[in-house]
């Protein structure tokens, strides 16, 4: 698998996302998939500390777990690009420097690393100036406890002045954007947020890039998916745009005989600015339809059809 640069990281073209992990996919399972993954040349994955807080019985923490436990199985040897984030989880909402600092620690202990490769604010706080957000990441990296940074859920106008402050004060900077970002939504990244993640030299790494599962192709009128995501990803459906692109996922896919999340994420590793889209699969049967998306170079055809159907009515 072909590998990019991230700032000083080098990561697989497509990251393997950890929010399923002790979650819709259980300890063995998600071993099962980390493993499935490392074998076909896969070395980033993403997680959050708040994962998955959301599920009965759970607090959080628990991806950051299970995949700490898989690290510590076969060590970092791995070599593995690890990414979370923090300001989300419950004990530790919210961006201010103490709560930055427990929450990194916190994603240390349960990760069972000394530093982080890429840690990201989960969601922006504007209650705290961004002078002391970069501030306190500057000092983790500085410390060895982080190597580099990112942004996820953040502005423009944000984004902007966390970019001017680390440029102006000589502090790291941001190297990622993780916003949600994918065929079904893109009005909220392509424009003001991508040009900034453009001026400043960011890469993008969208989370959500199979639209919860809509991408996949399996959701249809009167049909019913098993999947604890069924019910956000189905009102794709009711938007001009769902039935649109479907028709030409089922186009391209058949043409190219590969599955629908493989061209889906193919259009979104070829878009700028993305340096690796984030998907997560619930089993090792769900993987290679993903990691085929890699090795597919969509033509400029295929590209303008997905363009054209996926266009937020408003463009």
């Amino acid at each position: 698998m072909t590998q990019h640069t991230l700032g000083s990281l080098t990561v697989s073209p497509l990251c393997l996302g950890g929010n399923v992990f002790g979650w819709t996919a259980d300890e063995a399972a998600s071993h099962a998939i980390l493993d499935a993954y490392a074998a076909a040349g896969g070395r980033f994955v993403d997680t959050a500390d708040v994962y998955s807080h959301w599920a009965p019985g759970h607090s959080g923490g628990e991806s950051e777990g299970v995949i700490g436990r898989w690290l510590a199985r076969g060590g970092r040897g791995r070599d593995v690009v690890v990414a979370t984030k923090v300001g989300g989880h419950p004990e530790f909402k919210g961006l201010a420097p103490e709560t930055i600092r427990a929450a990194t620690e916190a994603s240390l202990r349960r990760l069972g690393i000394d530093t982080i490769d890429l840690l990201y604010t989960h969601f922006d706080d504007e209650t705290v100036p961004v002078a002391d957000i970069v501030g306190t990441l500057d000092q983790l990296v500085r410390e060895g406890k982080v190597r580099e940074i990112g942004a996820s859920n953040i502005s423009a106008e944000r984004l902007r002045a966390s970019m001017e402050f680390s440029a102006r004060e000589g502090t790291a900077a941001y190297v990622a954007l993780q916003p949600a970002y994918h065929l079904m939504r893109r009005a909220d990244y392509e424009g003001e947020v991508a040009g900034v993640v453009e001026e400043f030299g960011l890469r993008a790494v969208p989370y959500a890039a199979l639209a919860g599962g809509f991408l996949t192709g399996k959701y249809r009128p009167g049909t019913t998916v098993d999947s604890a995501r069924a019910g956000s990803a189905s009102r794709y459906l009711d938007t001009p745009q769902g039935p649109r692109v479907l028709s030409v996922l089922d186009a391209v896919a058949a043409d190219r005989g590969v599955a629908h999340a493989t061209v889906a994420l193919a259009w979104l590793a070829a878009r700028p600015t993305v340096v690796a889209p984030i998907a997560s699969a619930r089993s090792v049967e769900q993987l290679p339809p993903l990691l085929a998306a890699v090795d597919l170079s969509l033509t400029a055809d295929e590209m303008a059809a997905l363009d054209a159907a996926s266009a937020p009515d408003d463009a």
